[in-house]
């Protein structure tokens, strides 16, 4: 049966401290509370630089036994070196400690940037250079360089399929060939809604939906009114109904709307 999951990109916020989290809430646990309450998170961390294996554990260890998260890929691979000969940089990705993640790792977003258009020959090689299990990342994992020598992670301590989600941010990836690609690869396109600045484009091109939501009408900033929640949840409900696996997270944080949208949509779900 399809599951639905619903969060937030990242949990280290000052502005959510005495708002979201609550008053005399030490730093350290507002993980634990977050993912209490939500049904999955995404590591944005992973996007600006490598983490260790023992943040990694930690994170898995401070939630739920049934939490899911979901793993951004690093900016070096997809805004410096635009996916192009990706091998050793995805290798130190995987042995930075992801895979300490467990049974709780679900997908991994690699966000392009604006800037970047659709071309076919890099986006099939980066796809096929991308690992399809937890043993395969580890197999990669034992490729990297000299920067991850004394704290990397090359093991795995479940076997399971490793999903990937690719969000676009430039005109040329809204046609239907780039569809083509993502669907012959299994890669899913993100429903990413960035208030109209980028384009959004809703089509299934994998067994699962992952989708973003950074902002109803501000980018980052503007939250999602109840009309507009029962909509998403419209949206979610005929994903998982059609037996996709779907993915949601809120990045609308500046104003401390991300986390409040997330448990509304998680609420109406649960109708």
């Amino acid at each position: 049966m399809a599951t639905a999951r619903v969060g937030i990109s990242g949990w280290v916020y000052p502005a959510w401290r005495k708002t979201f989290y609550p008053d005399g809430l030490p730093h350290k646990r507002e993980l634990e509370y977050a993912s209490e309450r939500l049904t999955s998170i995404e590591i944005n961390g992973t996007f600006y630089s490598l983490q260790r294996p023992t943040s990694f554990q930690r994170w898995h260890d401070e939630t739920p036994d049934d939490f899911v998260f979901a793993v951004k890929g690093p900016r070096f691979i997809t805004h410096m070196k635009k996916l192009a000969d990706p091998e050793v940089f995805l290798a130190n990705f995987f042995a930075s400690g992801v895979l300490a993640l467990g049974a709780k790792l679900g997908p991994v977003l690699w966000q392009l940037p604006p800037m970047l258009g659709f071309d076919e020959q890099r986006l099939v090689a980066f796809f096929e250079a991308l690992p399809r299990s937890t043993d395969a990342a580890a197999a990669i994992a034992s490729g990297h360089d000299e920067r991850l020598d004394g704290r990397a992670l090359t093991t795995t301590p479940v076997q399971q399929p490793l999903r990937h989600a690719l969000e676009v941010r430039h005109d040329t990836f809204a046609n239907e060939r780039v569809l083509d690609v993502l669907r012959a690869h299994d890669v899913a396109i993100v429903v990413a809604d960035t208030a109209g600045r980028w384009p959004m484009i809703e089509a299934v091109t994998a067994d699962f939906v992952y989708a973003r939501l950074h902002g109803a009408d501000e980018l980052y900033v503007s939250g999602y009114t109840p009309d507009a929640l029962d909509r998403w949840a419209d949206r979610v409900r005929r994903w998982r109904d059609d037996g996709l696996d779907t993915f949601a997270y809120f990045d609308n944080d500046a104003k401390v709307r991300a986390p409040y949208d997330a448990l509304g949509l998680i609420e109406r779900l649960a109708t």
